[in-house]
């Protein structure tokens, strides 16, 4: 890992099928965080497309032959315009930029966040467990890989997964330094505070016991489509490999600096529970 890594978490607002002016508002954001000296932008889960509302309260059949027409209309493919778009908003700025969308993948869609930097794409990551009223959208993604930057080793959770540990692990095995945690949550009451305080303990255990850095920001905006309202409040937060939280709020753009003396603090301490797995004991977890 570089000696020092100055990140930034932005939480800005995003609509369903407004792509264009979406990104306009991304290339806004990570112009101005990388004025702040930031390396490395996040954005929320599907900012890029626009998230889906997933509460339907009224029929059901209906609202999802709405909802599945529009999600394909929407979709992207990884070679298209909007990550081009982005791969282009990375260069202008000179940061490493992270962001999701909803990715048509030829016969299915994904729940997809890309990493990019450099003038290419590091990395794509696909939502592995998908929570209720999100599976009729899209499918599940396959392991999610940790990819080598001059920053350091990054990987990537996406929202739900991040609730379930085995998903961090999965990047803790392959060497990550840097997790990204990109969310589109609403917890009661609905408030930034509310996100924080719902997301604070799953992620400061995923960081802690995997003795890795993460960054994580929420999805802002109130999202109209098929019929279906949700509202997101936004928010972020970045924490230590000990599970420290570095910073938290920012609107809308959060900063923190990471380094790979924390790091090596964090794993030489004697509380640094991910040496002393034992792998051979946990066949059973698989079967």
């Amino acid at each position: 890992m570089k000696s020092s890594v100055r990140i930034a978490a932005i939480s800005a607002e995003s609509h369903p099928a407004r792509t264009e002016e979406n990104l306009e508002t991304i290339r806004r954001c990570t112009r101005q965080a990388a004025e702040q000296g930031a390396e490395l932008v996040l954005f929320p889960e599907l900012c890029v497309t626009g998230f889906v509302p997933n509460h339907p309260t009224g029929e059901h059949a209906h609202w999802l032959g709405q909802v599945l027409q529009g999600a394909w209309k929407m979709a992207e493919p990884l070679d298209g315009a909007a990550v081009q778009e982005l791969v282009r908003i990375s260069a202008e700025s000179g940061v490493f930029l992270s962001a999701g969308l909803l990715e048509n993948a030829g016969n299915v869609l994904f729940n997809t966040h890309v990493l990019v930097g450099e003038g290419r794409i590091f990395a794509r990551w696909r939502k592995m467990h998908i929570p209720m009223f999100e599976m009729q959208v899209y499918n599940g993604g396959g392991v999610p890989e940790v990819v080598d930057t001059p920053l350091g080793r990054i990987g990537a959770n996406i929202c739900f997964d991040t609730l379930l540990p085995e998903s961090t692990r999965l990047l803790a095995v392959q060497g990550c330094e840097i997790g990204l945690f990109p969310f589109a949550a609403d917890p009661a009451p609905g408030t930034a505070e509310a996100w924080a305080a719902w997301a604070r303990p799953v992620l400061q255990a995923r960081c802690a016991e995997n003795g890795l850095f993460g960054v994580a920001c929420n999805y802002l905006g109130n999202v109209q489509f098929a019929g279906a309202s949700q509202s997101f409040p936004g928010g972020a937060m970045a924490l230590g490999p000990g599970g420290q939280v570095l910073a938290e709020g920012g609107a809308p753009i959060l900063l923190a600096d990471f380094t790979a003396q924390g790091l090596l603090e964090a794993r030489a301490a004697f509380e640094y529970t991910f040496r002393f797995r034992r792998p051979e004991l946990y066949g059973l977890l698989t079967r």
